[in-house]
């Protein structure tokens, strides 16, 4: 009896301990998955390398500096010996004033081998868009300084330099980002040029890229954004105005020794006006770095420049009406995009960039609608309002269609007049087609077909007599084919034409020919009749040709606005027969029928 209870008591002890023993194991069972949470081995020391010397850096771009080598570690992995080497380095390391000091893992950074924001699901254009030959798309962007006569011409060439395009092995990457941004920003379109530019890290910039986007950031009244450029300006670009930068910068990081001495430096060198200088000191005072107020005085400046529209408009500092009379469109088209910028200095700059695509048609009527809220708007700003909102919303048919007649015969120039034509578009597309409208009603087209509503313009076609001007902008911008479009119905059209030289029926004629909807036979007696010659063939007739051919829309598109540069009524009827053909032929059909619209409606 005393043997069997000894042995039952061992057995409870046995289980006892089995359960002291298992029980804990089981609570400290890790619940993350297999290879978290165990420590890393220890790594071997391994000997520091000796440095090298830093090679001089060479003036000749490449195709883009290789990303630095970036060791992830965990926490705790790390040697005591390592963290203190790694100290002495960060203590000993000078970062120059302004500038940004950061490391990318090298999964995080951009390739230069394909750069843009849209994609073809975004509404951009393909990758092989441009095709192969890179400094020969990159030339062509830098030829291309006029303004557009097409506002159809503007935003198709947007679309394309934004989009994501493949890099040809010919060129280096930033190089063609920059000129694309070169080319946007004299386009006005200073906010996509901003956003090729940083598509691009700073610290693969070419000097090209450098150079375009100090002009990018002041377009866009932003000279913080010129910081991180700031050294590589300094060694390619404008030194002078790459120091004043740099003294911005050192200013805006809360440097106010360092910025103090670069803009002395800068004054006493003698190569930059003195109000130039003062317009930087007044962007250091906003930031508190300054030390003293700045007062401008623009009386004796006679011309805007980029470098004092970017730091007056970043300051909010008032720049005289006569001095923007100076401006250039696209600069004109800086001021609308800038929401810093007074409110009546963006109304009155835009007309012109709603006629030259910048603003859409809800955008400019926005703009406008924002403008008149005001407690007490310019009279004109207000009775401009009130005929929108009539155009939009009146009781009736006829009440609207007033408006819109009254807000398209309100312009003092053709540009003011088209620019109502955009702003009316889509309550044109509302009006019921048996609203009465007269015998002629080619505005109302027009402004239907500037903000593209083609499917909404056909619906007119019953109402409007063959050989009238709106049908001249139906047989061309419709979706559809219109009967009976022959030399008859051209020659018809012709006879009411008042333009000069019959201008606006050779562009017709043109547009019918390029989309393929009038007879080869009948194209060349119209031809014939109004003695123009739209075979003509030139060294950018073959190149556009070759670039449908190869199947570049991008290519096309930039060629297009290459022969689009200048006014409609100056344009050579052959140049919008071969955009026209070429756009159909790579599959940009609508857009060529809304240029050939555009050109009858604004000649």
């Amino acid at each position: 009896m005393k043997t069997r209870l000894v042995s039952l008591t061992l057995g409870l002890s046995g289980a006892a301990l089995a359960a002291a023993l298992v029980l804990p194991a089981l609570a400290q069972e890790s619940l993350l998955p297999e290879g978290f949470g165990n420590p890393a081995p220890t790594p071997s020391p391994s000997p520091t390398p000796a440095p090298t010397a830093t090679p001089t850096p060479s003036s000749t771009p490449k195709a883009g500096p290789v990303a630095p080598t970036v060791t992830a570690t965990l926490p705790g992995t790390a040697t005591t010996a390592t963290a203190t080497d790694d100290e002495e380095v960060e203590d000993g390391e000078e970062v120059e004033p302004g500038t940004l000091k950061y490391d990318l893992p090298p999964g995080a950074r951009r390739l230069l081998t394909r750069i843009g924001p849209l994609t073809p699901e975004t509404g951009g254009l393909g990758p092989d868009a441009f095709g192969v030959r890179g400094q020969y798309a990159a030339a062509i962007m830098r030829s291309t300084r006029g303004p557009l006569a097409s506002r159809w011409g503007a935003i198709l060439l947007r679309r394309s330099l934004a989009s994501a395009i493949d890099t040809p092995d010919t060129i280096n990457g930033a190089d063609l980002a920059a000129d694309r941004a070169g080319l946007l920003l004299r386009m006005g379109e200073a906010n996509i040029a901003r956003t090729i530019v940083q598509s691009v890290d700073y610290d693969r910039a070419s000097p090209r890229l450098v150079a375009t986007a100090q002009q990018v950031f002041l377009a866009n009244a932003d000279p913080a954004g010129m910081c991180p450029y700031v050294p590589a300006g300094l060694a390619h670009g404008d030194e002078q105005a790459w120091r004043l930068a740099a003294g911005i910068c050192a200013g805006l990081s809360g440097e106010a020794g360092p910025a103090g001495w670069a803009m002395s430096r800068v004054r006493s060198s003698g190569k930059v006006s003195n109000f130039d200088i003062l317009l930087a000191e007044r962007v250091l005072g906003a930031s508190g770095a300054g030390g003293r107020s700045i007062t401008i005085q623009w009386d004796k400046i006679d011309k805007l420049t980029s470098w004092r529209f970017g730091m007056a408009t970043a300051t909010a500092t008032p720049i005289p009406a006569p001095l923007r009379g100076t401006a250039t469109p696209a600069m004109r088209a800086w001021t609308v995009l800038a929401p810093m910028s007074e409110m009546a200095d963006r109304v009155a700059a835009a007309p012109d960039a709603a006629a030259r695509g910048v603003l859409s048609s809800e955008a400019y009527v926005s703009l406008l609608s924002a403008a008149a809220s005001d407690e007490e708007p310019p009279e004109s700003l207000a009775a401009q309002t009130d005929l929108l909102r009539s155009a939009f919303g009146g009781e009736t048919a006829a009440d609207r269609y007033a408006a819109m007649e009254s807000l398209w015969g309100r312009g003092s120039n053709p540009v003011d007049r088209y620019a109502a034509q955009v702003a009316t578009a889509r309550a044109a597309a509302a009006l019921p087609v048996g609203t009465a409208v007269g015998s002629d009603p080619w505005q109302l087209i027009g402004s239907m077909l500037a903000g593209g509503y083609d499917n909404r313009a056909i619906d007119w076609v019953p109402t409007v007599n063959v050989g009238s001007r709106a049908w001249g902008v139906l047989a061309v911008g419709s979706p559809r084919a219109l009967n009976g479009t022959t030399a008859s119905a051209v020659s018809n059209f012709s006879g009411d034409d008042d333009s000069a030289d019959y201008q606006r029926s050779k562009l017709l004629l043109a547009g019918l020919a390029g989309l393929g909807r009038i007879d080869s036979g009948q194209a060349a007696s119209a031809a014939s009749d109004l003695e123009v010659n739209l075979g003509k063939q030139t060294r950018w007739t073959r190149a556009i040709s070759d670039a449908a051919a190869r199947g570049e829309p991008g290519m096309v598109a930039l060629l297009a606005a290459a022969g689009m540069q200048g006014d409609w009524s100056t344009m050579p009827p052959y140049h919008l027969y071969h955009i026209v053909k070429a756009l159909r032929e790579v599959g940009l059909a609508s857009e060529a029928r809304m240029i050939a619209a555009e050109a009858l409606v604004r000649v």
